[in-house]
């Protein structure tokens, strides 16, 4: 049987309209504009010839994020943070600067810190997931323009990682939620993969009821298969990055 159309006519394991910008901010080692559906997020990188105090004195490197929505992001203007990013924020950028670790050799940075920057410009559902996979394009430009400069080794980036929504919707496993069904959703999950087909992270949360093995079990075959598909647009968009220099 063929699966019911959502509000925005998608299937349940379509995506919505991906596009990512390399390039998109010039004075950046690597970045991006990455565009799921009407989510928009700024992703940048920057390679620090510095380490934090806490691991002063190594010769490897390190890996941290940030993340910010800007005031006009959302429906109702969000407010700056005056002096640290709210709790969501937080969490949130921890969770990018985890995933993206997972594909990083630090030796192989050498005594340098790069730091992730994603700035929401617009959100409609999966920012976490959008800045997640925008910031591995932002990081593999940057990286492979330092291979080539000398300053990093070659391998310091071991592989891609990618992320997506999934979700219960009216009784349905869903792919790439939107605001709209994100809101209303049985069981949201954020899944986070590297292009080796391994978990980096899964979050999930029975926001209207329980789920069971066969929910867990569809809505992680439709994560892969969103994966998948964003690896891809990931490949082309690093190429045309590392093309631009």
């Amino acid at each position: 049987m063929a699966s019911k159309r959502r509000n925005d006519a998608r299937r349940d394991g379509e995506l919505r309209p991906v596009r990512i910008t390399s390039g998109f901010v010039g004075a950046a080692d690597g970045s991006c504009l990455i565009e799921i559906g009407r989510t928009r997020v700024i992703c940048t990188a920057s390679i620090s010839e510095e380490l934090p105090q806490w691991r002063m004195g190594a010769q490897a490197g390190w890996v941290t994020a940030e993340y910010g929505m800007l005031p006009a992001s959302t429906h109702q203007r969000k407010s700056r943070p005056t002096i640290k990013p709210d709790g969501r924020s937080v969490e949130i950028q921890r969770l990018i600067g985890r995933s993206l670790r997972s594909v990083v050799n630090f030796e192989r940075l050498g005594p340098r810190t790069v730091y992730l920057d994603c700035d929401v410009l617009e959100a409609d559902g999966g920012t976490r997931t959008a800045s997640i996979t925008g910031a591995q394009v932002a990081l593999s430009i940057a990286a492979g323009r330092a291979v080539r400069d000398g300053r990093f080794r070659r391998g310091a980036v071991a592989g891609l990682v990618a992320a997506v929504s999934v979700g219960m919707f009216d009784g349905r496993a869903v792919l790439d939620l939107d605001y709209s069904e994100d809101s209303r959703a049985e069981v949201d999950m954020n899944v986070v993969m590297t292009n080796a087909g391994k978990y980096v992270e899964v979050q999930g949360a029975g926001e209207a009821r329980p789920f069971g093995d066969e929910d867990l079990q569809a809505m992680l075959m439709l994560a892969r298969s969103g994966i998948r598909k964003l690896l891809s647009h990931q490949r082309q968009a690093i190429a045309e990055g590392l093309k631009k220099v």
